[in-house]
C-alpha cells in the first residue's frame, strides 16, 4: 500500500463507523474511494439529486439543508452525508454546501451496501444517523410549529419547470396557442433578454376586452420589465410582494439564470398542503360534502410528510388531528340540525384515533358517554346525532367499523354509570371474547363535548386495573398471540393465504403487538397515558421497564410504522387504496435487515411480558 492510501486507511481507522470494521476490510477500503476537492460555497448536492456514493469529509466542513432550507446538520472532519439517498429512492431531498474548502472521500453505493450487510456496527451507526436526520426533519414540519410551509420554503425549491418564452413580434394568437399546448398561464417575452411577461389575464383584459385582432404583436399587450425574485427568496416574502404589487406571476432568477415562474396559485397550493390549513378549512365548512373536499387532501399531505422524512409518530398525530377536526365539525353541524343536546355528552375516539396513531384508510371507532341525567326519551336525539356523524364520516372517507364499534350502536351510547359498570365487568370477569372487544375501549380519548365525563370514567377504570391480575393476564395473552413475522432463522414470514398472500401484515403483526405490549404495561401500573410511545415512556419512568428496553421498543415501533407509511404513501402516489400489506419486493435490503431487527425486539419484549403473567392458567 502506498503512503497516500495508508494515510487514508489511518484516517478511516480514527473515525466511526470505519473504526469498527475488521482490519482486512479497513485496509482494502481506500482503493475503493474517490477523492474530490470543493471550494468554499460549492454545492455538493441538491434535493433533486440521485445519490450514488457516501461522502466522507476528510478536511473542511459542509452544511446539509432540507428542501425547505432549514439546516439539518453540519458535517465536519470524519463525518459523512448522503446515507438518506443511499437507503431511500431518489430524489435525495437535501442540499449540501461546502462551508469552507473541503476534501471529500466518496465511497460507492455498492461498497456502502456491502458494508451495511456485512457489519452490524457499521449498519447500526448509520441507522442512528438516519434517526437523527429524521428527527431534524420532523422538527421542520412539526404541526405545533408556527412556521408553515409558506414561511420556510425557498423559491428555488418550488420551481418545477423551466420558463417558456416567446418573441416580442409573435402574435397574441401564437402566444395563446403556446400557453394552451404547454398548459401554462404565462409566457416570458425574450429579445433575447427578458423584456416582458404576458399572462392569460393580459389576453383576456388587453386583447379580447379591447377588441384587438389575433395578429396583434405580443409586445403591444405584454407587461414590460416584469418584477423578478431571487431563487433564495422565501415563499412568504414573495407572497407579500405579489400582494403589494397586485401581480400574480413572477420569474425566478438565480444570478443571470432564469429558473422558472412562480404563480400565486403555486403559493396557495403550498399553503394548502399544511396540516393547520386543512384543519382550519374543515372548521369553516357547513356540509359534510364540503368537509370531504378538505379531507381529500389528506393522502397527498401524508405523502408530502413522508417525503420530508417526518416520523411515523408525528404523521399519525397529523392524520388523527384531521379526523378529530372532522368529528368536531360534524358534531357542530349535527347540533345545528337537531338542536342543543338535552343533557351533556362526551364524544370519545377509540383505538388508533384514541391513541393519536391513526393511519390512512382507518375506519371509524367512537362512542358516546352521556350524563347520568339522560332519560330514555333522550336516546332518539343521541341516536340521530351519532347517525349524522357516522354518515358524515363515511362521506369524508372513513369507512364504518366492521364490528359496529360506533356511537350508533346503543351499547356504545350509554350514561357514565353504565360505562363504569361495563368496564367493571370487563376487568373483574374477563373472558377472552370480552377482552378482545374491550381492548379498544382502553384506548379512549375525549374529542368533543363535556370532556370531564371521559376523565371521570378513565380515572375510575385506572384505579381498578393494577390489581386486576386475571384481567391483565388475559390482555398479556392476547398481546403475545400475534407473533411478529420473523422465522427461526431470521427470515421474514409472509401471509400464507388470502387476498394478501406473500405480503407482510405490518399492522397486525408489526405495529399491533407493540401497541398491545404498551397497553398491558400501562394498565398494570394504572398510568393515564393513551398513546403507545407515551405509555412506554411512562412505564419506564415508573420502573416497569428498563430504559434500554423502552428505547429499543420505541425504535422498533417507529421503524415498522415508518415502513408502513412509506408503503401507503407509495400507494397514494400510484392512486391506489392505502393498506398495511407490504410486499418484500418493495423493501430495500436496508429495510429488510432492520425490520428483522425490529421484529426481534418485539418478540423479546413479548417473551418478557409472558414471563410476568400466569398465561398458562388462561384458556
Amino acid at each position: 500500500m502506498d503512503d497516500e492510501l495508508a494515510e487514508i486507511a489511518d484516517f478511516l481507522a480514527a473515525h466511526p463507523p470505519f473504526s469498527e470494521l475488521p482490519e482486512q476490510s479497513l485496509q482494502a477500503l481506500p482503493r475503493e474511494l474517490t477523492v474530490r476537492y470543493y471550494r468554499r460555497g460549492s454545492v455538493l448536492a441538491t434535493p433533486a439529486d440521485e445519490v450514488k456514493h457516501l461522502s466522507i469529509v476528510r478536511a473542511g466542513a459542509v452544511d446539509v439543508h432540507d428542501a425547505a432550507g432549514a439546516l439539518v446538520e453540519r458535517v465536519d472532519v470524519g463525518g459523512s452525508f448522503g446515507v438518506t439517498g443511499l437507503v431511500q429512492p431518489p430524489p435525495y431531498g437535501f442540499s449540501v454546501t461546502a462551508l469552507e474548502d473541503t476534501l471529500i472521500l466518496e465511497l460507492p453505493a455498492s461498497s456502502f451496501h456491502r458494508l451495511v450487510e456485512s457489519s452490524a456496527a457499521f449498519s447500526s451507526y448509520f441507522l442512528l444517523q438516519q434517526a437523527h436526520r429524521l428527527h431534524a426533519a420532523v422538527q421542520s414540519v412539526a404541526v405545533s410549529d408556527s412556521g408553515t410551509a409558506v414561511l420556510k420554503t425557498r423559491l428555488r425549491d418550488m420551481v418545477t419547470r423551466p420558463p417558456v418564452a416567446i418573441g416580442p413580434q409573435a402574435s397574441v394568437q401564437e402566444a395563446a396557442q403556446l400557453m394552451r399546448s404547454e398548459r401554462i398561464s404565462s409566457l416570458l417575452v425574450q429579445d433575447p433578454q427578458v423584456v416582458g411577461i404576458v399572462t392569460d389575464r393580459d389576453l383576456r383584459n388587453r386583447v379580447l376586452a379591447d377588441g384587438l385582432p389575433p395578429s396583434t404583436p405580443v409586445a403591444q399587450i405584454m407587461t414590460p420589465n416584469p418584477t423578478t425574485a431571487d431563487a433564495d427568496t422565501l415563499a412568504f416574502e414573495l407572497l407579500l410582494s405579489m400582494l403589494a404589487r397586485g401581480i400574480h406571476h413572477v420569474p425566478v432568477t438565480d444570478g443571470q439564470d432564469l429558473l422558472g415562474i412562480i404563480t400565486s396559485t403555486d403559493l396557495v397550493r403550498l399553503e394548502q398542503s399544511n396540516p393547520l390549513y386543512v384543519v382550519q378549512d374543515i372548521s369553516r365548512q357547513n356540509q359534510p360534502e364540503d368537509i370531504a373536499l378538505a379531507t381529500a387532501r389528506l393522502p397527498d399531505l401524508v405523502e408530502r410528510l413522508v417525503a420530508q422524512d417526518a416520523s411515523a409518530e408525528d404523521i399519525g398525530r397529523v392524520v388523527t388531528a384531521v379526523a378529530d377536526a372532522v368529528q368536531r365539525r360534524l358534531l357542530i353541524l349535527a347540533e345545528e340540525k337537531l338542536g342543543p343536546p338535552p343533557v351533556p355528552y362526551c364524544w370519545v375516539a377509540l383505538g388508533s384515533q384514541g391513541r393519536r396513531e391513526q393511519a390512512l384508510g382507518a375506519d371509524q371507532d367512537h362512542a358516546l358517554i352521556l350524563s347520568d341525567d339522560v332519560t330514555r326519551e333522550h336516546d332518539a336525539y343521541f341516536a340521530d346525532l351519532a347517525g349524522f356523524v357516522r354518515d358524515g364520516l363515511v362521506t369524508c372517507g372513513y369507512p364504518p367499523c366492521p364490528g359496529d364499534v360506533m356511537a350508533t350502536t346503543p351499547r356504545w351510547r350509554q350514561p357514565l354509570a353504565t360505562w363504569r359498570r361495563q368496564f367493571g365487568e370487563w376487568i373483574s370477569e374477563p373472558t377472552p371474547d370480552a377482552v378482545l372487544a374491550a381492548t379498544i375501549f382502553f384506548d379512549m380519548r375525549a374529542v368533543a363535548g363535556e370532556l370531564e365525563l371521559c376523565t371521570r370514567l378513565r380515572t375510575g377504570v385506572l384505579a381498578m386495573t393494577p390489581n386486576a391480575k386475571i384481567f391483565l393476564a388475559h390482555l398479556a395473552k392476547q398481546a403475545v398471540e400475534h407473533a411478529p413475522p420473523i422465522g427461526m432463522f431470521r427470515g421474514l414470514v409472509l401471509e400464507k393465504e388470502g387476498e394478501h398472500k406473500s405480503t407482510l401484515d405490518l399492522k397486525h403483526r408489526g405495529v399491533g403487538p407493540v401497541v398491545d405490549l404498551a397497553r398491558v404495561a400501562a394498565l398494570a401500573a394504572g398510568l393515564p397515558q393513551v398513546g403507545t410511545q407515551a405509555r412506554l415512556d411512562a412505564v419506564a419512568a415508573a420502573g416497569g421497564m428498563s430504559a434500554a428496553a423502552t428505547a429499543d421498543l420505541k425504535d422498533a415501533l417507529e421503524f415498522i410504522a415508518y415502513v408502513r407509511l412509506r408503503h401507503q404513501a407509495r400507494q397514494v402516489r400510484e392512486r391506489g387504496i392505502p393498506d398495511n400489506f407490504v410486499s418484500p419486493e418493495e423493501l430495500s435490503s436496508f429495510e429488510k435487515r432492520h425490520l428483522r431487527d425490529a421484529f426481534g425486539v418485539v418478540r423479546t419484549a413479548q417473551g418478557v411480558l409472558a414471563g410476568r403473567h400466569p398465561l398458562g392458567y388462561i384458556s
